[in-house]
């Protein structure tokens, strides 16, 4: 399978399942970082995942594989992962940020409770 093999539906579709779990485990720096630092290497990375797909698939018959290859082979596949792992970590943050809003002014309702309470 080559890159334009890849539909751009596709490609958003691997981009996002990527960026989700990098996001998920929390490993947004060292992924943009790791990207980053091998994006000028990444048809020579693409080839090496070519030239070692006979021993993958004989552990697994997944077609995830080949459209990861083809994904690889295109640097600017690299950047658009890059940004929807900026994307995704910048709407956790505003999630996170919104839950610690919410436990705050929980705990501040408590505290009134027990002051009434008390006195």
């Amino acid at each position: 399978m080559f890159a334009s093999d890849l539909t751009e539906n596709r490609k958003v579709e691997l981009c996002t399942k990527i960026a989700e779990k990098v996001v998920r485990f929390r490993l947004t720096p060292l992924a943009i970082m790791m990207i980053e630092t091998v994006k000028p290497l990444s048809f020579i990375g693409n080839q090496l995942m070519v030239f070692i797909a006979p021993m993958v698939t004989a552990f697994t018959s997944s077609p995830v594989y080949d459209e990861m290859t083809a994904f690889f082979e295109d640097r600017s596949n690299l950047e658009m992962l890059i940004q929807k792992i900026e994307e995704l970590e910048s709407e956790w943050a505003k999630k996170e940020a919104d839950i610690r809003k919410e436990r705050k002014a929980r705990r501040k309702q408590r505290g009134k409770r027990k002051q009434t309470i008390n006195s």
